[in-house]
């Protein structure tokens, strides 16, 4: 009996290391077999025959009616930020035996059929939204018809869904006490767009610090940015020009902090001698940037990880609660702010 169990679940990995090659090669090695050695080839089949593995998912599959497959939608898969989110996904998701199919939100329209058609084919057993966006319409009962889904570093009460994120709001209110501690007064913000639940929460950190620090918040010391680098270099030309600039700049991500200080020094600015700026994510690049960027740290890794343990959670039929888990994050003091000039 056993030993019939041990066979319904032998994995790619199972041959992987059987054949003593890595999955991908194993995969090749079944689906586009002419990409491999005749000897990669056989040791390959050979170890699919010895651990009992059936190449074709459906087949392996139809008795338990899964796929081994989960869906991470990505609001933008060009952010180096998700990158090591989904890090902590992927690596999780194989150590469970699954696979891990990414879409990206930022070409939505052609893709909304394509996930339906997925979750309608049961082609995936469970969803990861890095973003507070669903990928279509859907309303709460036709929610309850889809599969377990988990929402990761975004926040949106109004979904329901168990939730791993960190505090937003007070992570950006320490980044600008930072500031003011320093003794900046004059604070701009380059914020992210405003229908991400997480701009909100990190631009009402900002207003907070300011009004308990006794500083005006000005209108005009706020610029929108999408996240991307060229948005930061604009909007930091814009907050720049005005007749009293900011000697401060509180940046909603790393990404639009380096192209604020890409384009302060285009304009003759020393970071941090006339220019104070903070990102927030702690993306690599932040630490090799020069001058290497203050920025507020965000558990990439284990946000991906832990999400994606919430999801297993629930493809094992265990209950989970929605709501939130919140991880910690810090503020990592490094060479882009400084007091400023008297």
């Amino acid at each position: 009996m056993d030993e019939k169990k041990e066979l319904a679940a032998a994995t790619m990995k199972d041959v992987a290391e059987m054949a003593g090659v890595s999955t991908a090669t194993v995969s090749r090695a079944l689906m586009n077999p002419e990409k491999v050695s005749a000897a990669t080839r056989q040791k390959v089949e050979l170890a699919v025959v010895a651990v009992g593995y059936s190449p074709h998912a459906l087949s392996r599959n139809l008795k338990r009616n899964e796929s081994r497959t989960i869906l991470v939608i990505v609001p933008d898969i060009c952010d180096p930020y998700f990158a090591d989110v989904i890090q902590g996904i992927e690596r999780t998701a194989a150590e469970n035996g699954y696979l891990v199919l990414i879409g990206d939100c930022a070409q939505q329209n052609q893709q909304e059929k394509t996930f339906i058609n997925l979750i309608i084919t049961k082609q995936i057993d469970g969803m990861l939204l890095l973003g507070s966006d669903l990928p279509f319409d859907a309303s709460k009962e036709e929610q309850r018809n889809l599969p377990p889904m988990v929402m990761a570093n975004e926040f949106a009460p109004e979904l329901e869904l168990p939730t791993v994120h960190i505090d937003n709001l007070t992570a950006a209110y320490e980044a600008v006490h930072y500031l003011i501690g320093l003794g900046h007064q004059r604070i701009g913000c380059i914020a992210g767009p405003d229908n991400m639940p997480l701009c909100q929460y990190r631009s009402q950190g900002y207003i907070q610090a300011l009004r308990r620090n006794g500083l005006t918040v000005e209108s005009s010391y706020t610029a929108k940015g999408d996240f991307s680098y060229e948005s930061g270099a604009l909007a930091l030309a814009e907050l720049m020009s005005q007749s009293v600039p900011p000697t401060a700049i509180f940046c909603h991500n790393d990404v639009m902090a380096i192209g604020a200080m890409y384009q302060a020094k285009k304009m003759g600015l020393h970071i941090p001698q006339d220019l104070s700026v903070v990102g927030f994510d702690d993306i690599k690049l932040s630490q090799y940037f020069d001058p290497p960027l203050t920025t507020v740290a965000q558990p990439r890794f284990q946000l991906g990880r832990q999400a994606m343990l919430l999801l297993l959670e629930q493809l094992y039929g265990n209950s989970v609660n929605s709501g939130s888990r919140l991880l910690e994050s810090e503020l990592i003091v490094r060479g882009s702010t400084a007091a400023p000039k008297r």
